[in-house]
């Protein structure tokens, strides 16, 4: 099996999947990646150039059919605060770290990192770990959010 085209989430269907592919963060983002399916099938990640995939996109298979990409739990800290103005500030600090973030309603999921839990506390914040699907945003300088691919500055 070889998948060769990316589906966005929303030009496909759930139910058109065939099968589910079940991906951690750091195995979204790839071109060429010998997947295995939820159904245990090996299938070739064929795509024309390296690609971000997101939970509930798809795969199209050289076939026809459509393999769902699905984010795999993992261990982050999903960290809120009492108010949004210490919210908007620690995703400031988050952000000036350069992370990825997730945001969710009223929180703002990270992948796991004690240091980073320890300046949340200290900020007035609480981080919380668990085990969740991480799908960050892709960031403003992403292929296709129209800004330039280019970031550099001295801290």
């Amino acid at each position: 099996m070889r998948a060769t085209e990316h589906l966005p989430s929303g030009t496909w269907t759930a139910a058109e999947a065939a099968d589910a592919v079940l991906l951690d963060h750091d195995h979204r983002h790839r071109r060429r990646f010998l997947l295995r399916t939820m159904s245990g099938a090996e299938c070739l990640l064929d795509l024309p150039q390296a690609t971000a995939l997101r939970h509930g996109d798809g795969l199209r298979l050289e076939d026809g059919r459509i393999l769902a990409v699905q984010a795999m739990p993992e261990r982050v800290l999903d960290i809120h605060a009492h108010d949004e103005d210490a919210l908007m500030r620690i995703a400031w600090h988050l952000g000036n770290r350069h992370l990825p973030v997730q945001f969710l309603p009223g929180l703002i999921r990270i992948r796991y990192d004690h240091v980073i839990a320890e300046m949340v506390e200290g900020l007035g914040g609480h981080a919380e770990e668990d085990q969740a699907p991480f799908d960050p945003e892709s960031g403003a300088y992403a292929p296709g959010t129209g800004g330039h691919h280019h970031h550099d500055h001295d801290h």
